[in-house]
C-alpha cells in the first residue's frame, strides 16, 4: 500500500480494487476489499475508523480526525461501489496512464474523487484544526444509497463536500425523482367477446397521450433558476396475457424528475389530474396509482459558508472564475441536505462514467486535491 499523499499513485491502487455493486451485477465483489483498503490507509494516517455494515457484505467506512474544538466540522462523502466491469474496453482493473489521463473502471465515477478526498483529509488532519474532519466512503450509491443512509443514522457535520466528477465546476443543485406505477384496469374476456371484455391496454393509450402532453407542458415551464423545469416519461409498460384475450390490466411505470418545490405529492396530483379527466368522459375507465421510490431534489444557496469558502480557492488554484451550476441527475448530496448537512459537489474533469472507456485528467486530479485540501483547512480552522 502506498501511504504517500500522491493522488495519482493512490488512484492507481483504488482502480485495481474490484468494487462492482452486487445489486447491479448479482454475485459481484461489492465493497469489502475497498473498505478494507481505505480502513488500513486511514488508520495509518491517524484517523479513527468506524466500519458500518448493517447489511452484511456491504460496508461503509467513516474515518474521523477530531479537531481541537470550537471549529466547524466538514464531511467528505464518496462512494466505494462502481458499475459493471463487463463491456469495458480493455482490463477495467488495470489502470493505464496515457497522454495525461488515467483510464480504468471507476476512475471518473468516482475513485478519483475518493483519492482526492482521502489525501485532502489526511493533509489537513496532520495540521492543527479546530473542527472535526470526517470522510464517509459509502456502499451502494450506484443503486439505492443504503450506505449514505446508514452513515447519516450515526454521524452529522456542519457541511459536506461530495466529490462526484463535476469537471471542476461547483454544483449547488440537482434534480430529484419520484417513481409511480399507474395501472389501468380492464376486464378479461375471450377475444371474440367485446360485449364482455374491456381492453386495459387500449384505454392506457389515453393516459400515455396525457402523459406526453404533460411532458411538453413541463418543458415550457420556467422552473428552477439553476435546474430549469422537471420532466416526466413512461419507462416501462406491461399488460395482457395472450393475443386471444382482452387484457385485464396495463401498468405503466412512470419516472418524474423533480426540481425544488416539487415532490411525490405534487407529481401524484399531476397524474391524477390526467387520469380523472379521462374518467370524466369514459365511465369504464378505472385506474390505481402505486407510489415507488422518491428522492428529493437538492439546492444550496450560494451564500452558504462552505460555498463562500471554496469559491476564491477554486479561482486561485484553477486561474479561472468558478462556474456554479446544477446537475440533472440525483446524488447523495440530497440525503445529506435532508439530514441537515448542507453541501456541494466538486470533482475532477474527465469522462466515460458507466461507459466502455472511463478516464480522468491527471492535472485535474491534482487541482481538485489541492482545492479540497485548502477548503477543508480554511473551513475547519
Amino acid at each position: 500500500m502506498n501511504t504517500t499523499l500522491d493522488p495519482t499513485e493512490l488512484l492507481r491502487e483504488l482502480i485495481s480494487i474490484d468494487s462492482v455493486n452486487p445489486d447491479l451485477v448479482p454475485g459481484a465483489a461489492g465493497e469489502p476489499a475497498f473498505a478494507d483498503f481505505v480502513s488500513t490507509w486511514f488508520t495509518h494516517h491517524g484517523f479513527t475508523v468506524d466500519r458500518l455494515e448493517s447489511t452484511p457484505g456491504r460496508p461503509s467506512i467513516v474515518a474521523i480526525a477530531a479537531g481541537s474544538g470550537g471549529g466547524r466540522s466538514l464531511m467528505f462523502n464518496g462512494h466505494l461501489d462502481t458499475v459493471t466491469l463487463a463491456g469495458y474496453d480493455g482490463d477495467p482493473l488495470a489502470p493505464i496512464l496515457e497522454d495525461g489521463k488515467m483510464f480504468g473502471r471507476g476512475t471518473f465515477d468516482m475513485k478519483a474523487g475518493v483519492a482526492a478526498m482521502m489525501i485532502a483529509a489526511a493533509d489537513v488532519a496532520a495540521r492543527p484544526h479546530a473542527g472535526d474532519i470526517l470522510v464517509a466512503l459509502v456502499a451502494d450509491e450506484e443503486y439505492a444509497s443504503a450506505g449514505t443512509e446508514e452513515v447519516l443514522r450515526h454521524y452529522t457535520a456542519d457541511a459536506a463536500i461530495v466529490s462526484e466528477p463535476t469537471h471542476e465546476e461547483i454544483v449547488l443543485a440537482h434534480r430529484g425523482f419520484a417513481w409511480f406505477d399507474v395501472t389501468i384496469h380492464g376486464v378479461a374476456a375471450h377475444g371474440s367477446r367485446p360485449d364482455l371484455g374491456i381492453d386495459a391496454i387500449a384505454k392506457a393509450g389515453r393516459f400515455l397521450t396525457g402523459l406526453d402532453e404533460l411532458a411538453h407542458k413541463l418543458a415550457r415551464t420556467p422552473g428552477h433558476p439553476t435546474l430549469g423545469s422537471g420532466n416526466i416519461h413512461a419507462s416501462v409498460i406491461t399488460g395482457g396475457e395472450e393475443i386471444s384475450s382482452y387484457p385485464a390490466q396495463c401498468t405503466i411505470s412512470v419516472e418524474r424528475r423533480t426540481v425544488p418545490g416539487e415532490s411525490s405529492k405534487t407529481v401524484e396530483a399531476e397524474l391524477r389530474e390526467i387520469l380523472d379527466s379521462i374518467k370524466a368522459v369514459d365511465p369504464q375507465f378505472e385506474y390505481s396509482i402505486t407510489p415507488g421510490l422518491e428522492r428529493n431534489p437538492f439546492s444550496v444557496p450560494s451564500e452558504n459558508p462552505l460555498v463562500q469558502t471554496i469559491l476564491p480557492i477554486v479561482e486561485r488554484v484553477t486561474g479561472k472564475p468558478p462556474v456554479i451550476r446544477g446537475e440533472p441527475y440525483w446524488t447523495d448530496a440530497a440525503l445529506l441536505f435532508d439530514a441537515g448537512i448542507p453541501g456541494l459537489l466538486f470533482g475532477v474533469d474527465g469522462g466515460g462514467a458507466h461507459a466502455a472507456t472511463e478516464w480522468i485528467e491527471i492535472d485535474s486530479l491534482a487541482r481538485v486535491t489541492q482545492i479540497l485540501t485548502d477548503t477543508a483547512a480554511s473551513f475547519c480552522k
